[in-house]
């Protein structure tokens, strides 16, 4: 299976997923700032696979004291790292995974820095960022094994974007309900959303599973709720960047329309979600920030434009879902039904999480 970020000890490797399903590169970041652009240009994108990598530039950010690039001694280490870490963690602002990568990744810089010196800052900095990498794969597996078994046999499954290898450690969130249910031989088939502007469905997600040998079909945005009105859905699941307290979900624009399609044709839609993704310092949906990209994405398509000159265009990353259209989040720790903020906070809080 493709990894979408790669740490190669001094480098870390970003599959350019701008350049999907075409052609298969990685591109070179040696720095935290270049991480950081990878991630704001879209190189790597999903919320838990930009938490990967920003937890692996905040790394590189302490090899740099190391190779005589930045201050050195424990005080010039903490004051640089924490600059960097700032700057990492502010390349996209809606996913909440990149922050919280990001700052498990400098408390372990910072603790070892005090405790043993800053020679084993570099070591600690790299084993909490694998560490977040190989948590996120196991993390997937469970979800894919809970959120199976609410797929029946036969299902017709549609999914937006992509929540997949691609957008994670490995394996995917929604698309590892979808993995998991196929290798039950549960999936007939499964629709993609192509997700404009960027066309992740399009590109991504029916890219990674047509590798799994499944039978994809991929649908123009505007198509989903003439399909579900067909009957031809019997299942929907969605990935999420950030889940307020009381299970309000920001996830890809677009999401909000297929859960309020789901509800009004009886359709089950499930949203999947690692427990690092919740956010209960947020009480509501309507207190995520939401990224507003530039409008070029929505004016051009694959480079070409597709609007006269003098049109704008309004173009939201993300939308919020409230919790009342989602009939269950999918965790790690199992699926969370209403009541969602009562259940969230349990399962949340019984994982050491704090508000």
């Amino acid at each position: 299976m493709v990894q979408a970020v790669i740490w190669k000890g001094d480098k870390v490797l970003l599959l350019d997923q701008r350049l999907l399903p075409e052609r298969v590169e990685y591109v070179e970041c040696v720095d935290f700032r270049e991480v950081a652009a990878g991630i704001r240009d879209m190189v790597v994108r999903g919320a838990p696979a930009i938490g990967i990598a920003g937890g692996y530039g905040v790394a590189l950010s302490v090899a740099d004291v190391e190779r005589g690039l930045a201050p050195s001694g424990a005080t010039g280490l903490a004051d640089y790292v924490t600059t960097a870490a700032r700057h990492v963690a502010s390349a996209r602002p809606t996913a909440v995974n990149l922050q919280w990568a990001v700052d498990r990744v400098l408390a372990a810089t910072l603790k070892a820095s005090e405790n043993e010196g800053v020679g084993s800052a570099s070591w600690a900095a790299q084993r909490e960022a694998a560490a977040i990498e190989e948590e996120d794969v196991k993390v997937n597996r469970a979800i894919g094994a809970h959120g199976a078994q609410l797929v029946k046999p036969g299902s017709r499954i549609l999914t937006h974007c992509n929540a997949g290898a691609l957008a994670t450690g490995g394996y995917g969130t929604a698309l590892g309900v979808v993995r998991k249910a196929w290798e039950e031989g549960k999936v007939s088939m499964v629709y993609a959303d192509e997700t404009r502007p960027y066309l992740q469905g399009a590109r991504l997600t029916a890219w990674e599973l047509l590798q799994d040998g499944m039978d994809v079909t991929v649908i123009v945005d505007s198509a989903a709720g003439y399909l579900i009105s067909q009957g031809k859905v019997d299942f929907i699941v969605v990935g999420a960047d950030r889940v307020a307290r009381n299970g309000d979900v920001a996830n890809k624009i677009g999401t909000y329309t297929l859960a309020c399609l789901a509800q009004r044709h009886h359709v089950p839609f499930y949203v999947a979600s690692p427990i690092s993704t919740f956010d209960l310092t947020l009480e509501t949906g309507d207190r995520i920030p939401v990224e507003e990209r530039d409008e070029k994405e929505v004016l051009t398509l694959l480079g070409k434009v597709v609007a006269p000159v003098g049109a704008r265009a309004f173009n939201p990353a993300f939308d919020i879902t409230p919790a009342s259209l989602i009939c269950g989040i999918i965790t790690e720790k199992g699926v969370i039904h209403e009541p969602m903020a009562e259940n969230i906070q349990k399962i949340v809080l019984g994982d050491g999480m704090r508000a």
